[in-house]
């Protein structure tokens, strides 16, 4: 039974519960075809990735740039230039190209003909949703409501920040702790460290992004090192504590880390599915409160989808826009087959220098291929370094499988690694083989042509 019906309800054929990247594609690409749509959205257009992820994290990425290469200027010939960083005079000019990127996403959907609809969605019955005083219903209902950075359970983590706060912060910390291993910990890490900011990076581990292979989290630890970033090992917070000299980090041993400023917590995210009334729709979520769905999108719940980080499959932004259009191909588009393929999707953390990647591991692929895997590596300092006082190292694996030598995985640590991964990446979907890249004429010079010369 509805919780309410009649005249009172709305009624739409596609309604998005989210408005960041994947629902947003997925409501427009649905009004192309026609259908009736409309998006909720309690906060922001553009989801965690405009507001507060990967936008303003690639502008202070490139600042960051900046920075080096100021430091770099003197070995090319320039008068000695000391890097000032106006920090309050960044965010402001930031702030307002997220400003205006929230105000082409609304303008957008109007253009497609989606209603946007301000507040928080609660699920009330069968296709049924409470926005306010408003209660619409839905043919289709999609569930994009995304995820939210996650604090440790111990005592004084109120002490701390997430990701979600440091973007709001007016004014540059002097000195940081980054507790965490992933990609938002070695980024923030890297930018603070170029800008100037005393950086410790805290692991409960013994290297970062323990998921890549082996040659590129090495290198990358390595490189940290090298930047002046001070790394922590084996370190796991057991408390936080503020004292007269600043924030002191203790972990369940009694060793403590001192005097920070700021310690910035970057331990993983966690979706945002509390308090959305799933369960009056019947849609099961996991142990770790994702939304549980197949390779379909579709949730325990017929005619409710999820897409994106709230179902923890692969939580990249590119991915849930394409996941989202998919999905309204098929449900509007007359394309019953429409589907992402979650595999070989490439990535980047922009990292100093970045890394790209698509693909297996080495010891993924023995995992999987076992004695058929042979892999091609190279390190070398990019010319750009050559020329300068620092000499930060390029790292590259192509790993291959089979007599064919079939590309499995390309993993690229180094300078512009984050724009050539594009291009391989294509090569890599369409199946190249060893003997394909061999066939390539290098680009010279270039630090792409490494990959096309390897031996």
């Amino acid at each position: 039974m509805n919780e309410a019906s009649g005249s009172n309800v709305d009624h739409f054929d596609y309604l998005v519960i989210g408005g960041g990247s994947g629902g947003l594609a997925s409501a427009r690409r649905a009004a192309k075809y026609g259908a009736r749509v409309a998006l909720v959205e309690a906060s922001a257009l553009g989801g965690t990735c405009v507001n507060r992820g990967c936008v303003p994290k690639k502008m202070f990425w490139n600042a960051a740039q900046v920075a080096e290469s100021m430091h770099d200027a003197e070995s090319y010939g320039f008068a000695p230039v000391e890097a000032q960083f106006d920090w309050a005079r960044f965010k402001k000019s930031r702030d307002a190209s997220i400003e205006r990127l929230n105000g082409i996403y609304a303008r957008n959907l109007d253009i497609d003909g989606v209603e946007l609809i301000n507040g928080w969605a609660e699920l009330i019955g069968e296709h049924q949703v409470r926005v306010g005083t408003r209660v619409l219903s839905a043919t289709h209902l999609l569930l994009t409501p995304g995820g939210k950075p996650r604090r440790p359970s111990l005592v004084g983590a109120e002490l701390g920040i997430t990701s979600d706060e440091f973007f709001e912060c007016e004014e540059q910390p002097k000195k940081v702790a980054v507790v965490g291993a992933g990609y938002i910990a070695v980024e923030i890490a890297g930018l603070l460290n170029a800008l100037g900011t005393d950086v410790t990076l805290v692991l409960r581990g013994e290297k970062p992004l323990r998921a890549f292979d082996s040659l590129v989290s090495e290198s990358l630890m390595e490189e940290l090192s090298a930047q002046g970033v001070s790394v922590v090992t084996g370190f796991t917070p057991d408390e936080l504590q503020k004292t007269s000299s600043g924030l002191r980090l203790v972990d369940k041993n009694g060793i403590a880390e001192c005097g920070y400023e700021e310690v910035i917590w970057a331990i993983g995210r966690e979706p945002l599915t509390q308090d959305l009334g799933l369960e009056t729709q019947g849609v099961k979520v996991t142990k770790s409160g994702h939304i549980q769905v197949d390779e379909w999108e579709n949730t325990s719940a017929e005619g409710v989808y999820a897409l994106g980080d709230v179902t923890g499959k692969v939580e990249l932004t590119p991915v849930a826009i394409a996941a989202g259009r998919k999905l309204s191909d098929r449900l509007f588009g007359n394309m019953p087959d429409s589907k992402l393929n979650y595999d070989n999707v490439p990535t980047v953390v922009f990292s100093h220098p970045p890394i790209g990647v698509i693909g297996l591991t080495e010891d993924e692929a023995i995992g999987r291929y076992g004695n058929g895997v042979k892999c091609y590596s190279t390190r070398f300092v990019d010319m750009y370094y050559s020329h300068a006082r620092r000499k930060v190292r390029t790292v590259m694996k192509v790993v291959t499988v089979g007599a064919k030598e079939k590309v499995v995985g390309i993993h690229v640590f180094g300078r512009s690694a984050d724009e050539l991964i594009q291009g391989f990446a294509v090569a890599l979907c369409m199946g190249a083989t060893k003997a394909d890249l061999d066939r390539a004429i290098a680009i010279h010079p270039t630090a792409a042509e490494e990959l096309v010369t390897l031996r």
